[in-house]
Parts: C-alpha cells; structure tokens; sequence
C-alpha cells in the first residue's frame, strides 16, 4: 500500500490544450479517494497519468515516496479498472483471474490460492469456469475488479467502473466496491461523473474543473461548505437553488430580500461567515439546498424558528420516502459561468429545463407526509442556519475558510 502525491501535475496537449494545470493533490496510504467533474474536466487524464498511461507535461507525481514520472505502468505497482471490462473473452472467469498472475511467472499454488480469495470476496466462485460471454454486465465488472484484487498492488485506478451497468446494479455494486476497500484498505482513486457516487464512496472527494482542483474534502463538507458556485451547484442531487438577493438590515435584524420573500439571517451566520456583514446593502447570490426546506403542515415542532416560504406547487416528484416540490420563484435564473458549468450533467443531451420565462424553477424536497400537489399553494419553510451565500462577480463562497 501507499499514498500517492501530485505536485504542479500538468497536461498540455498539442495546441495548448491544459486538460490538466497545476494539480496538488495528496492521497493517504489506505484512502478512498475519488476525482469527481463534468465530462472534459481532466479527472480521467489525472488518473491516467497516475497509472503512467498519459505522459505528464509538467510536475511530479510520486506512488510510496517514489517518484514515477517515467516509469512505464507495469513498474508502478497499481492495478487499473476501466468502464469496459476489458476481460479475454476465449478465457474462463478463472483463467482471466489468473492470467497476469502467470505473466509475472507466480507460483500456481499461489496463484490458485489469490485466484480463490478474490472469488470468494467477489462472489464468483460459481462462476469460474463460464466464459465472459455467459456472464451479466455486473459479474462481469467483478471479473475486472477481481483481476485487480489478485495482484495485491499497492493501488487500485478505477476509471468509471460502474458507469455501463444499470441504476440499481450500481448501487449493490457501490455496496460492493465499499466491503471491498474495508476489507483490502488498499489505496483507491475512483473517477466518476456522478456525484451521488463520489459523495457514496469517497472518504475524500476532489472536485476538478476545467483541469482545475476546486475543492477536495469529505462527502458532508462539499456539501455543506461549498467552497464556491461551481461546487455548491455540481454536488448535491436535486441541485442547490440560487437566486441575486440583496442582504438588507433594519431594526428587526439582517435578513436576504429576493423575489418578494425576505429571509431572516440568524445572528451565528455572521460569526460562521467572517466578512459577511461587508454585503449589507449589495447584491449576493443565495443558496438553498432542496433539503433544507420542509412542508409547513408536515414539519411539526422540529421547524419552529424557521422562515416560511408561500410557494405554487408547479410539479410534485414522488418518490416514496420523500417529495420533490418544483415551483417557480419570481427571479431569473442565476447566469453565473460557475452555475452554468455546475449544471452539465455528463450527458451528450442538453439538460432541459422547463421554460419558465424570466422565473427561476425551484425545488424543495419535503417529507413523504406532505399532501402537496401541483396546483396548490402551499407553505415551505426553510432552516435558515443552513443558507449559502456567494460573491456575485468571484462566485467564492462568503466567509469560507479557504477564501478568507
């Protein structure tokens, strides 16, 4: 095992391209470190460029305090899990399981012994003499996984493993992938497109744009301390609601005025966020996490203190445990180049939004308790401890340690 260090790590490709610039980065010997982005932000380039599979540009990049910049792959002692299996199809699950172990001229009982192991751990013990061909997407990707666990490296390069299997595959899987680096503890770096798998899986997650590190934490953290729009909007399904407000004071105390709603700011956000009483009087941008509001009838004592929202049910998302409450709030979409980049989702189809003119679309997420449906008016309250407020031309977060 090993921790694994970028410093100033860049990738110019020909014509200028940066698809990486100035990447510092340490992962922790045992750590479960996943790069998270829109697609083109470099996390895959990043990755590779660990497992020595793209030459770097510029920078160092070291495996166990050893640097590797030109070592070729088969001496950095990793082992890498790409998007398609990658398996032989003429051979057995077991004889891929084997095949590199042979390579590398092991000892058969040895082989045999880290063959069955992996099987065990894996499942795929009943499936060892079939062929790739008789085996599903999911087995398939623990033949690939198992490949990588028998040969003990020092640690595992995931490149979209999961992203070819079917929603709820991925996440037995995500189960899966977790067991398995408790029990290995071997140092992981997992790149991914989708966030709900970064915030699953991660001990820490890094968070790239443009080639650029934005913010690198644990899942809660980017969370609930969003370094800047880009992160506050990328992490986090449904996606936080923004809107320009003004922050205003007067003799009831400060409070955030946008679209005809006017929240109270508790006293505690101003000592949380330093330098936050220096926007009194000016335009922000405000966040609101779906989560953080709840139907007035449903919220029951757990909401007293919070502020409440009048709001027109445009359309409710049932689903089971909660509800998604869209509506539309009488604002325009916040047009940052931080929120328009947060909103790609990876997918070749635009993002559609529904046309709401010069309104913003909004959405709550409320307990399954509530009887909200479209067409209502309805009260939504909202914790107002747990606002978020951005710089409107830097889009850093105000009062954020890292920008202080």
């Amino acid at each position: 095992m090993a921790s694994i260090v970028l410093s100033n790590v860049d990738k110019i490709y020909a014509g200028g391209v940066k698809a990486v610039n100035g990447l510092n980065l340490e992962i922790k010997d045992g750590e479960f470190m996943v790069l998270v982005g829109p697609s083109g932000c470099g996390k895959s380039t990043a990755l590779r460029m660990i497992a020595g599979l793209e030459d770097i540009s510029g920078g160092e990049i070291s495996i166990g305090e050893k640097v590797v910049n030109h070592l070729p792959p088969k001496d950095r002692d990793i082992a890498m899990v790409f998007q398609n299996y990658a398996l032989y199809p003429h051979m057995t699950v077991e004889e891929n399981l084997a095949f590199g172990l042979k390579l590398r001229k092991m000892p058969k009982p040895e082989i045999q012994k880290r063959v069955n192991e992996a099987a065990k751990m894996l499942g795929l013990e009943q499936y060892l003499k079939r062929k790739p061909a008789a085996l599903s997407g999911g087995q398939r990707q623990r033949v690939a996984m198992g490949r990588a666990i028998v040969r003990e490296p020092q640690a595992f390069l995931m490149d979209e493993p999961l992203s070819n299997l079917d929603a709820k595959l991925r996440v037995s899987m995500r189960a899966s992938l977790n067991q398995m680096h408790e029990r290995l503890g071997v140092t992981t770096v997992y790149v991914t497109h989708d966030q709900v798998e970064a915030m699953t899986l991660g001990d820490r997650v890094c968070v790239l744009r443009d080639g650029i590190l934005q913010q690198v934490d644990t899942p809660q953290n980017l969370f609930d301390k969003p370094v800047n729009l880009f992160v506050a909007g990328f992490m986090g399904s449904p996606a936080m609601n923004f809107v320009t407000a003004e922050l205003v004071r007067d003799e009831g105390g400060a409070a955030v005025a946008f679209a005809g709603y006017k929240l109270p700011i508790p006293d505690s956000t101003f000592s949380d966020k330093p330098g936050l009483d220096r926007y009194v009087g000016q335009k922000i941008i405000l966040g609101i996490r779906p989560s953080d509001f709840e139907d007035a009838n449903s919220a029951g004592n757990h909401a007293n203190g919070w502020a409440t929202l009048p709001a027109r049910v445009e359309v409710t998302e049932e689903l089971g445990s909660e509800i998604n409450v869209l509506f539309l709030i009488d604002a325009p979409p916040v047009e940052h180049k931080d929120t328009v980049a947060a909103a790609d989702t990876g997918d070749d189809e635009e993002a559609t939004l529904p046309l709401a003119g010069d309104k913003s679309l909004w959405t709550a997420r409320v307990n399954a308790r509530s009887h909200a449906r479209s067409g209502q008016t309805i009260d939504l309250v909202v914790d107002t401890h747990n606002l978020h407020f951005f710089d409107p031309t830097s889009g850093l977060a105000i009062g954020h340690e890292a920008n202080r």
